[in-house]
C-alpha cells in the first residue's frame, strides 16, 4: 500500500515544480556549470518519467529522482573522461596532423614520379630511406623493419614484440605516415 501511496501523493506532473529547483541546486554543487546542470536534470527527471512504472515508492520521490541525477551526472564525468583522453591521444599522436576531425584526409597524398623499383635500387635512396627509419621511434623502426625489410608475418612480430596485431598495425600505419613525410621533404621534395 505504501508503494501506491507514493504514486497517489505525486504525480509525475508536479516533479519539476516539486523537485526541480533542489535537483539543479544538487546538480550544481558537483558541475558547477548553469547550462550543464539544467540538462543533467532534463535528463533525470526524463528518465524518471520513462521509468515511473518501475519506480517501487521504498523511498520518496525526491530521494529516488536525486538518486537518479547522481547516476546521470557520473555518466557525463566519466564521458568527459574518456573523451577528454581520446582528444588527448589525438592531439599527441603524430598521425592527426594529416586528418580532419571526422577521419578524412586534411591532404590526400601525391602519387610519387618515381618507379619504385628503380628506388630501390638507388644506393642514394637506400641512405635517404635508412635515415628516416632511423628517426622512428625504436619500437615503430623494430616492427617496420621486421614487417617491411624482412618480410616478418603478423603473428611472429606480434610474438617478438609481445603486442597485439592491432597495436602491430597502428605502429605500421603511424611508421609509414612518418617515413612519407620525411621522404616527401629530404628526397621527393628536392633537397637531395
Amino acid at each position: 500500500m505504501l508503494c501506491i501511496m507514493h504514486k497517489s501523493v505525486e504525480n509525475p506532473e508536479h516533479w519539476l515544480a516539486n523537485h526541480g529547483d533542489y535537483l539543479y541546486r544538487y546538480a550544481m554543487s558537483r558541475l558547477r556549470n548553469e547550462e550543464l546542470s539544467a540538462d543533467m536534470v532534463q535528463e533525470a527527471l526524463l528518465a524518471a518519467w520513462k521509468g515511473w512504472k518501475n519506480f517501487a515508492g521504498k523511498s520518496s520521490v525526491r530521494t529516488w529522482l536525486v538518486g537518479i541525477l547522481k547516476h546521470k551526472i557520473i555518466d557525463h564525468i566519466r564521458k568527459e573522461i574518456r573523451d577528454r583522453k581520446l582528444a588527448d591521444a589525438v592531439e599527441s599522436d603524430p598521425t592527426s596532423a594529416w586528418f580532419d576531425a571526422d577521419g578524412k584526409w586534411l591532404e590526400a597524398p601525391r602519387a610519387w614520379k618515381e618507379n619504385p623499383e628503380e628506388l630501390c635500387e638507388s644506393e642514394q635512396f637506400q641512405k635517404t630511406l635508412q635515415g628516416c627509419i632511423s628517426k622512428l621511434p625504436e619500437k615503430q623502426q623494430i616492427i617496420f623493419q621486421m614487417r617491411e625489410l624482412i618480410g616478418e608475418d603478423t603473428d611472429t612480430i606480434c610474438k617478438e614484440a609481445d603486442i597485439t596485431s592491432t597495436h602491430l598495425h597502428v605502429l605500421i600505419h603511424r611508421a609509414r605516415l612518418a617515413l612519407r613525410t620525411c621522404l616527401e621533404h629530404h628526397w621527393f621534395g628536392g633537397s637531395r
